[in-house]
């Protein structure tokens, strides 16, 4: 398995609703907006290199409002906890 991570700039029209496009595209497990240069990081997972190019040049990159992006490939994983813990921001839902 191969994880990569897409850091995805939008043009303004695209900030409001890219996100769930994104996360549309086969092959995106996870995506997140961001605050800084970028807008989005789109958590890629396929099975090879080729997997992976397909999803950005012939997927990502041909959603209208994606200006540009950068890919990083993962080459080791130090460690498995669960995202949402890792990513949350700690408040429990608290309805009764």
């Amino acid at each position: 398995m191969l994880t990569a991570f897409i850091l995805v700039k939008s043009t303004r029209e695209g900030l409001t609703r890219l996100g769930p496009e994104l996360a549309d595209v086969e092959g995106v497990a996870e995506v997140y907006t961001v605050t800084g240069e970028w807008d989005f990081v789109a958590i890629v997972r396929v099975r090879e290199h080729d997997d992976l190019a397909k999803v950005v040049t012939e997927r990502l990159t041909r959603l209208e409002g994606v200006e540009r992006t950068q890919t990083m490939v993962a080459f080791q994983q130090f460690s498995a906890h669960d995202l949402e813990a890792m990513f949350g921001l700690g408040l429990e839902d608290k309805r009764s």
